[in-house]
C-alpha cells in the first residue's frame, strides 16, 4: 500500500495527470509491475508519462477513453517498432538538448547498421532491440550502477542471449564467449580492480552499431588500447603472416574473449605459444628462448635487489633512494615485455640492459647499506665490551678500596 502511495505521489509531481500510473499503481500482480518499475525510471524523473510511449489520454480516468485508439493508444508496441519509437525522442537533437545536451542522438542510425538492426528490418524479432539492453519501464542512465548497460553489468546483459545455446542455434554462433570472458584479464580489471574503462563486449563490438570486428580489423581494435604493442607488431616479421590468418593477428597468441594475463611462459617452455609454430632449434624458437632468458634475467636481478634493499631497510638503514629507483628498473621490465611484440632481440635488449644497470646499482646500494650496518654493529659491540670491562674494573677497584678500609 505504501509503495502504491509513492507512485501516486510521483505521478502528482508531473506537469499533467497520468491516469495510467494512478490506476496501475493500485492494481494487483502483473498489472502493477509496470508502475512499480517506472518508479526509478529516468523518464519519470524527467516528467514523462506512460502515454509518451504507449499513447492514449493520460488526463482521463475513464479506461475506455484513456486507452482509445482515437486518442493514439498503441498499447504494447511491436518489437519491430520499438527502435523507431525510442528514436522519436532520442534521435531528435533539439528535443534531447532540453534534457542532456551531451547525449548522442545517432543511436538509431547506428542500430540500423548493426547485425541486430539489419536482421530486425528483415523481420527477425529474436534479435536485441532497445528494451532488451536498457530495460522497459525501469530504464535508468547508463552511468547508474543498476543499469543493465553499466560497464560492469554489460557482459551479463549480452550473455542473456549470446550464452543461450538453444536461442543462438539458428544463427550458428558460439555461446561460450561470456564464460571465456569471465576468465580474461579484461574482466579481472573490470570486476576486481574496478577499472570501468577495461574492455567489455561493447568496447570491441560496438554498442548500438554492434557487429563482430572483421578479421582485418582485429589488430586495429586491440590497438586502440594497446597502442605501443600494435606499433611494434606492425614492424615485426609476424605482421604479414599473422594478418592473413582467418583468426586475425592478436588472436593467434592472446585469444579473443578468454584473454589471459600475458606471462613470460608464453615465450619459452612446455606451454609456450611460440612453440606452437617454432621448433626449439629454429631461428624463431631460438629468438623466443633468448627473449625469455633476457626477461628472466632482469626479473631475477630486480627481485634480488628488492630483497637486499628490504633487509637493509628493515635493519634501519636509509635506502629510500635505491628503493625508489627500483621503480625505473620495473618500468624497464614492463617495456621489455611489451617489446616482445617486435620479435627482435635487439629491440628487447635496450630496456633489458637499462633495467639490469639500475638493478645492479640498487643491489650495490643494498650491499653497502648492509656492510655499514655490520660495521656499526661491530663498533657497538666493541663499545659495549669496553664499557663492560670499564665497569668491571671499577667494581674491582671499589672492592679493593673497601677491603683496605676494613
Amino acid at each position: 500500500m505504501r509503495r502504491a502511495f509513492l507512485f501516486l505521489l510521483a505521478a502528482a509531481t508531473l506537469p499533467g495527470k497520468d491516469s495510467c500510473l494512478d490506476c496501475h499503481s493500485q492494481l494487483p500482480g502483473d498489472l502493477q509491475k509496470p508502475a512499480l518499475a517506472f518508479r526509478d525510471s529516468v523518464h519519470l524523473r524527467n516528467q514523462f508519462t506512460c502515454a509518451s510511449c504507449h499513447g492514449g489520454d493520460p488526463n482521463s480516468d475513464d479506461p475506455q477513453v484513456a486507452m482509445s485508439r482515437t486518442r493514439g493508444f498503441v498499447g504494447v508496441p511491436a518489437r519491430t517498432a520499438i527502435p523507431k519509437l525510442c528514436a522519436q525522442c532520442h534521435s531528435n537533437p533539439d528535443f534531447m538538448r532540453k534534457y542532456n545536451p551531451s547525449e548522442r542522438v545517432d543511436q538509431y542510425a547506428e542500430y540500423a547498421t548493426s547485425v541486430h538492426g539489419q536482421r530486425l528490418s528483415r523481420g527477425d524479432t529474436k534479435v536485441a532491440v532497445c528494451v532488451d539492453c536498457h530495460g522497459v519501464h525501469n530504464i535508468v542512465p547508463v552511468r547508474d550502477p543498476t543499469s543493465p548497460v553499466y560497464p560492469l553489468n554489460l557482459p551479463k546483459t549480452c550473455a542473456h542471449c549470446h550464452a543461450q545455446a538453444a536461442y543462438m542455434a539458428p544463427y550458428k554462433i558460439a555461446t561460450d564467449q561470456y564464460a571465456n570472458y569471465l576468465k580474461s584479464v579484461h574482466w579481472e580489471e573490470l570486476s576486481q580492480r574496478g577499472d570501468l574503462s577495461a574492455p567489455n563486449c561493447a568496447t570491441c563490438h560496438g554498442n548500438h552499431g554492434a557487429r563482430p570486428p572483421a578479421v582485418s580489423s582485429v589488430a586495429a581494435v586491440c590497438g586502440t588500447c594497446h597502442v605501443f604493442e600494435a606499433q611494434l607488431f606492425e614492424k615485426s616479421p609476424h605482421q604479414p603472416v599473422f594478418s592473413s590468418l582467418p583468426t586475425g593477428a592478436c588472436v593467434v597468441c592472446h585469444s579473443n574473449h578468454a584473454i589471459l594475463k600475458a606471462t613470460d611462459r608464453m615465450l619459452s617452455g612446455r606451454d609456450a605459444i611460440c612453440s606452437q609454430c617454432h621448433e626449439p632449434d629454429s631461428a624463431g624458437g631460438e629468438t623466443a628462448a633468448k627473449m625469455a632468458a633476457m626477461i628472466g634475467s632482469l626479473q631475477k636481478k630486480i627481485e634480488a635487489a628488492d630483497a637486499i634493499l628490504g633487509r637493509a631497510r628493515d635493519s634501519g638503514m636509509e635506502v629510500s633512494d635505491a628503493i625508489e629507483r627500483q621503480t625505473d628498473a620495473r618500468q624497464s621490465l614492463v617495456k621489455a615485455r611489451a617489446n616482445v611484440h617486435a620479435f627482435a632481440v635487439p629491440v628487447i635488449s635496450q630496456p633489458i640492459q637499462a633495467g639490469l644497470a639500475i638493478a645492479a646499482e640498487d643491489y650495490r646500494a643494498g650491499e653497502n647499506a648492509l656492510h655499514e650496518r655490520n660495521v656499526r654493529r661491530k663498533g657497538l659491540a666493541i663499545s659495549l665490551i669496553t664499557i663492560l670491562i670499564a665497569m668491571a674494573g671499577l667494581w674491582l677497584t671499589l672492592q679493593w678500596i673497601r677491603s683496605r678500609r676494613s
